[in-house]
C-alpha cells in the first residue's frame, strides 16, 4: 500500500470520512433512535439490571454512561501508550471500531425480554464508538500540517453530521412506514435500524483504514504486541508524556479548561433527547408527537452543526483559536440558561438550533486547538490524556444528571449548574490567550 505524505489530500480526506463512518453511532442509536426504543420497552418504568432492582429510567442511562466512560478512562491511556511505543495505532482503531459496530449488529436482539444481554451489547457499542476516538483524534497532528488542522478537524465533523442525517432519515422511513419495506410493523424496523448502523460503520470505515498509515509510518523499534515489555513500555510512555504535561503550561491550562466545558456540554449532547423526551418536562401534546418533534430537533441539531463546525473554523482563522473558543463557551452558557426555562416544542426547537451550532463549533475546535499544542511524536499518549479528560467530564455530568433526577424528579436544576461551569472554563482560556 501507498505512504502518502503529510498534508496530502487524499490522506486528509480519507481520515476525515471516519467521520462519515463512525457518527452514525452517536446520532442514530445514541440520540435518536434507542432512545425512544429504550422508553417506549420500559414504558419509562423503573428497570432492574443483573442484581440491581428498580433503578429510575433515566437515571440508569446515566449510570450506564458514567461507568462505560470509566472504564474507558482506564484502559485508553494504557493502549495509547503502547500504541505509540509500538506503532499499532491503526490495529487499535479497527479494534475498537469492529466492536464497536458488531455490538450496534447484536442489538437487533434486544428487548425487554433479553434486556440484560442488550444492554450489555449497548455498553460495548459505546466502548467501541469512544475507544476508536482516541487514536482516530490522534492522527490529526500526524497526518495534517498546523495551518490545516483546523479546517480538516472541521471537514471531519462536517462529514459525519451530514452523513448520519442521511441513514437517520432512511431508518425513519423504515420506522414510520414499515409496511411500505415489506417489514413486520416498527420494532422490527428500530431492531433494523440498529443493524444498519453497524454494517455502515464497518463498510464506510475501510476507506479510512485504506489510506491511514500503519506502523511502517512510524520510526519505532521492532517489538511483540504481547509481551510485558510492550504492556511497560505503555506505562513509561504515559510517564513521559505527564513528565512533558508539568512544563507546558498552555496545555495544562487548556486542558484543565476543556475539562470544564466538557462537562456541560458533551452532557447535554448525549441525554438531550432523554429530557426532549419526557412529557412531563416539554407540554407535547402526545407521544407521536414527541417522537416526530424530537426527530426534527434532532436533524436542526446536524445540519447547524455541521455549519458550526466550519464557522468555528474560518472565525478562528480570523480571530485565533483560544477566542473563538471563548465566544463558543459563552453561547453555550446562553444556551443552559435558556435551556432552564424550556417547556414548550418551540423553546424546545430553539434550544436545538443553537446546541447544534455550538455542538459544531466547540467539539471541532477542541480537537483541531489540543492537536497544534502537542508534540506530534507522542500524539496517540497526548491524545489519551485529551480523552480521559473528556470521558472523566462526562462521567461527572452523566452522574449529576442521573442525580438531579433521582432526587428532584427533574434535571432543570443540573442544567442551571451547567451553565455557572462556564465562567471557570471562560476564565482559563482567556488566560491562556494572555500568556
Amino acid at each position: 500500500m501507498r505512504l502518502y505524505k503529510k498534508g496530502d489530500k487524499k490522506l486528509l480526506n480519507a481520515w476525515a470520512f471516519y467521520d462519515w463512518a463512525n457518527s452514525v453511532y452517536p446520532l442514530v442509536i445514541s440520540t435518536a433512535i434507542f432512545p425512544i426504543y429504550f422508553k417506549s420497552i420500559t414504558k419509562g418504568e423503573p428497570v432492574d439490571f443483573l442484581w440491581l432492582n428498580s433503578i429510575e429510567n433515566d437515571a440508569f442511562i446515566g449510570y450506564v454512561s458514567s461507568f462505560t466512560f470509566i472504564i474507558l478512562a482506564v484502559i485508553s491511556p494504557i493502549l495509547s501508550g503502547i500504541a505509540d511505543h509500538t506503532g499499532y495505532k491503526k490495529l487499535f482503531m479497527q479494534i475498537f471500531c469492529y466492536i464497536g459496530a458488531i455490538s450496534c449488529i447484536l442489538l437487533y436482539t434486544f428487548d425487554i425480554d433479553n434486556f440484560d444481554l442488550g444492554m450489555i451489547y449497548y455498553f460495548f457499542a459505546v466502548v467501541g464508538f469512544w475507544g476508536s476516538l482516541v487514536f482516530y483524534n490522534s492522527y490529526l497532528p500526524d497526518i495534517a500540517n498546523v495551518d490545516e488542522q483546523d479546517i480538516t478537524s472541521a471537514k471531519g465533523y462536517s462529514l459525519g453530521y451530514l452523513g448520519s442525517i442521511i441513514l437517520l432519515i432512511f431508518c425513519l422511513l423504515l420506522t414510520q412506514f414499515p409496511d411500505y419495506f415489506n417489514i413486520d410493523g416498527k420494532t422490527q424496523a428500530v431492531k433494523i435500524s440498529f443493524v444498519l448502523v453497524g454494517v455502515w460503520w464497518l463498510v464506510f470505515s475501510q476507506y479510512s483504514f485504506y489510506y491511514l498509515p500503519g506502523k511502517s509510518y512510524y520510526n519505532v523499534k521492532k517489538t511483540n504486541l504481547y509481551s510485558s515489555k510492550t504492556l511497560l513500555s505503555g506505562f513509561n510512555q504515559l510517564i513521559d508524556v505527564l513528565n512533558q504535561l508539568k512544563t507546558n503550561k498552555k496545555l495544562r491550562i487548556f486542558l484543565l479548561s476543556f475539562f470544564i466545558f466538557t462537562i456541560p456540554t458533551q452532557t447535554i449532547i448525549l441525554l438531550a433527547s432523554y429530557f426532549g423526551a419526557d412529557l412531563n418536562e416539554i407540554s407535547w401534546s402526545n407521544e407521536e408527537t414527541m417522537q416526530s418533534g424530537l426527530i426534527i430537533a434532532i436533524i436542526v441539531i446536524q445540519i447547524l452543526a455541521a455549519a458550526g463546525a466550519f464557522l468555528g473554523a474560518k472565525l478562528s482563522n480570523r480571530f485565533g483559536n483560544i477566542n473563538t473558543l471563548i465566544g463558543i463557551n459563552v453561547l453555550w452558557a446562553v444556551i443552559c440558561l435558556f435551556g432552564y426555562f424550556v417547556s414548550t416544542p418551540f423553546e424546545f426547537y430553539c434550544a436545538a438550533g443553537f446546541i447544534g451550532l455550538g455542538m459544531g463549533g466547540i467539539q471541532s475546535l477542541s480537537r483541531s486547538t489540543y492537536s497544534k499544542l502537542i508534540d506530534e511524536k507522542y500524539s496517540t499518549s497526548y491524545f489519551s490524556f485529551y480523552d480521559v479528560s473528556q470521558k472523566l467530564s462526562i462521567v461527572i455530568g452523566t452522574s449529576l444528571y442521573a442525580t438531579m433526577d433521582i432526587f428532584t424528579g427533574s434535571i432543570r436544576l443540573a442544567i442551571l449548574l451547567f451553565a455557572l461551569l462556564f465562567i471557570p472554563s471562560i476564565y482559563l482560556l482567556f488566560k491562556m490567550s494572555k500568556s
